[in-house]
């Protein structure tokens, strides 16, 4: 049966799981960055997927007049597609050079409702395009397992929560869940979490 245009193949089924991973490794993302320099699109994309938690269909929703007067710290508001309430997110540096150094060769500004990223025929970009691209990203920097347009957030939360130790309430607000559990679950870390809850403790 075809797939509805635009769908994200990693989209689970209602009542399963997301199976696609973050990006885990440092390395791995300093090399993808590395990977796009000469493609500021898709570094554009990849630095905003990985700094601000936005599913790729809010970013694909993204217009040039919503971006091109923030600056670093600047709120980046978008409606979430899935809860239907607004999220707003600051902009940190990695993001904003990304933005402008894609800005600085953006094909087109003569019109503000432009989508920020661009396919070859001039709409946006589809989710299950960007799903593609991320795996071969991935699959670029020497990862295995599986990637898309998920990674991304995930690649996110990931990074909060275990070099940041951000906690989990807080990460659920930014990712717009509805529970912890559904966080947890989410970034696919409490099984190692609750590992090593028992190995720090020796008493």
């Amino acid at each position: 049966m075809a797939r509805a245009k635009g769908r994200n193949p990693n989209h689970p089924k209602k009542g399963s799981a997301i199976k696609v991973e973050p990006i885990r490794d440092p390395a791995a993302i300093a090399a993808i960055k590395a990977m796009l320099a000469d493609r500021p699109r898709d570094l554009c994309l990849f630095t905003l997927g990985i700094n601000t938690a936005f599913r790729a269909n809010e970013l694909l929703s993204l217009t040039v007049g919503q971006i091109e007067a923030l600056r670093v710290g600047d709120l980046l508001e978008l409606k979430q597609r899935k809860t239907g309430r607004y999220r707003a997110t600051p902009l940190n540096r990695p993001a904003y050079e990304a933005i402008q150094n894609w800005l600085a060769v953006y094909p087109d500004h003569s019109s503000s409702k432009r989508p920020l990223f661009l396919s070859a025929s001039g709409d946006a970009l589809t989710v299950s395009t960007v799903s593609r691209m991320v795996k071969n990203w991935a699959r670029g920097a020497g990862l295995a397992g599986n990637y898309g347009s998920h990674s991304l957030r995930k690649t996110w939360g990931y990074h909060q929560r275990v070099r940041m130790r951000t906690p989990i309430p807080i990460l659920m607000e930014a990712f717009g869940h509805q529970s912890q559990k559904e966080t947890l679950d989410y970034l696919g870390i409490q099984p190692d979490e609750v590992r090593d809850i028992y190995l720090r403790l020796e008493l």
